[in-house]
């Protein structure tokens, strides 16, 4: 989805199960949105269950300010795996915080999931 895409046609969906992100960086912005609004659900259901933690929930003490993807590599419709690295913005108890990281993707089932994190 484009940047300042509205939630009901974004990631609403893909959190309400109603649709499956195509794409890697797709389902990236629809866990990003997760952790946003606290949807442990969604989490779970999207993060790959060899990589999965036993609790992959939000943490209620962190407040989400921004997303911004630097690059995507495969991760189309019709790749097997891909990467999205970009950079999330927060606010915790020690201030302003910025997440960058480089997520790969695997396709399981025919559905994208959260595999890990790369290094850098």
């Amino acid at each position: 989805m484009p940047p300042g895409t509205d939630y009901d046609h974004c990631c609403r969906p893909a959190l309400d199960g109603e649709v499956w992100p195509a794409t890697a960086e797709a389902l990236m912005r629809s866990r990003y949105t997760a952790f946003v609004r606290g949807d442990d659900d969604h989490l779970f259901r999207t993060w790959h269950p060899r990589t999965r933690p036993a609790d992959p929930g939000a943490d209620p003490g962190i407040e989400w300010l921004g997303l911004t993807i630097l690059t995507t590599t495969d991760g189309g419709a019709e790749d097997s795996t891909g990467t999205v690295h970009f950079r999330a913005y927060c606010r915790d108890h020690l201030g302003e915080q910025v997440l960058e990281e480089k997520s790969a993707f695997v396709r399981r089932a025919g559905r994208w999931m959260y595999l890990e994190a790369l290094e850098n």
